[in-house]
Formats: structure tokens, sequence, C-alpha cells
């Protein structure tokens, strides 16, 4: 950790104030998924294999060794999405094209998983956070880069 971030976050502690929480809620899944489970999330590690349950492998990009994608959204209350949520990162050996149908193909599966079923609590801890999905697919036989 840099000595400023060491240094103002035991400045913050010793203040008596609060310590505040990380800028988004981040998380990194291997797809595809699988099912959706029946019961709602109650954390946050429920949460992020619900989200990505409904990303496919794209028409074209399944011979592919390694894909990977960040999508950046927030959530209400009720799990459904505010606003449009954006690609951030985008690792894809193809062309323009290539990475026009991964974005298109995570942006959908977005919104086929939302709203995600979520407990009252858990939307109350997120609602209105940014958070930060990466899916990554290791391609034919679990193959990397």
């Amino acid at each position: 950790m840099p000595f400023a971030a060491a240094f103002a976050g035991a400045a913050l502690a010793a203040s008596g104030l609060p310590l505040a929480l990380p800028e988004s809620l981040r998380s990194t899944v291997q797809v595809p998924e699988g099912g959706i489970a029946v019961n709602p999330a109650d954390t946050l590690k429920d949460l992020y294999p619900r989200l990505a349950a409904c990303w496919e492998i794209p028409q074209g990009l399944a011979g592919f060794p390694r894909t990977e994608i960040t999508a950046r959204f927030a959530l209400r209350r009720d799990g459904s999405v505010i606003g449009e949520p954006r690609i951030t990162f985008s690792m894809q050996n193809a062309d323009q094209r290539g990475r026009d149908i991964l974005t298109r193909s995570t942006l959908d599966a977005i919104r086929r998983c939302t709203p995600v079923a979520i407990t009252p609590a858990l939307g109350a801890a997120i609602a209105g956070r940014p958070i930060a999905l990466r899916f990554i697919y290791q391609g034919p036989q679990g193959q990397g880069v």
C-alpha cells in the first residue's frame, strides 16, 4: 500500500470518523455460470453469480482462447438497474466487430438477469453503489492466453 494511502487511512481512523467503504463493489466471475438460484441473494457473494448467470458465449467468439469484459452499473433496492450499464474494460483478440459483439452480449446479459432477486437488507446495502463485474470466459478446454 502506498505510504500516502496508509497515512490517510490511519489519520481517518485516529480522527474517530467512520472509515469509508470502497467506491465500487467489485467481483470477477467465470462464465458461463449456470442456472439462476431460486432464493433471493442475501450477500454480495450470492449476488454476483446471479448477475452473471445470463451471460452466454457470443456467436463467433466461442473459439477464442480467453475473453474478459468488465461492466459497471448500479442497482436499486429492488434489484433493477439504475440507468445504462457501461463497459469499462474489454480484452478480446478480435477486430472492432468482435468487441462490439462482446459488448452487446454482456449488456444483454445484464438486462436479462435484472431485476435480480435480492433481500431487502442487501438491497438497502447496495442501492445506488457502483458495481464493477468482470466476466472471464476461458475459451475452449479452459485454455488461457
